[in-house]
């Protein structure tokens, strides 16, 4: 890959830190409601544009758009989970901590986001890639690594456990 010519890169630069103030609440928002964490949404959105820097630095685009960084947001929000996966393995393998964790349909959105947050990460993320982004499983598979098959089956295995701990937590039929 070859690095752009010096004018070029300062105008793609230049792009980015107008398109900046633009796109920063559309990927901060994005990433804010799918991990519920405003700090954390606000690293992921940073490592999000320091990412399109380095991609212009590097010539791997030419111009950045929002989409683009939605793109890049996603998976730096899947690539937290994976990490997030990773470590609560090593915790539970070292006997670590466990996962407990007009107005109605406000109300069970909340639930709904709060039950999200009880189940396992690899289950938050086939959920959230399937059912709030609304890719076909397929790219679901794609992002998170596994066969179609096997992504097939944890989404099933998510859905039955988002449904239980929803029952629990009050979501259920009222």
């Amino acid at each position: 890959m070859s690095v752009p010519a010096r004018s070029d890169a300062v105008e793609s630069f230049r792009r980015l830190q107008e398109l900046y103030p633009v796109a920063l609440p559309e990927v901060y928002g994005y990433l804010r409601r799918r991990c519920g964490d405003p700090c954390l949404a606000e690293d992921l959105a940073a490592d999000t544009f320091l990412q399109a820097a380095r991609s212009l630095r590097d010539g791997q685009v030419t111009l950045v758009t929002t989409p683009w960084l939605m793109t890049v947001a996603r998976h730096k929000l899947v690539d937290h989970w994976r990490r997030d996966t990773r470590a609560t393995q090593v915790l539970e393998s070292s006997g670590g901590a466990d996962y407990v964790d007009g107005w109605d349909e406000h109300l069970d959105a909340m639930i709904a986001q709060e039950t999200l947050r009880t189940l396992p990460p690899q289950q938050r993320i086939v959920l959230t890639l399937r059912y709030v982004d609304d890719l076909p499983v397929a790219l679901v598979a794609e992002h998170i690594d596994r066969t179609l098959h096997a992504t097939e089956a944890l989404l099933v295995r998510a859905r039955a456990a988002f449904r239980r701990a929803y029952d629990a937590i009050g979501g259920g039929p009222r």
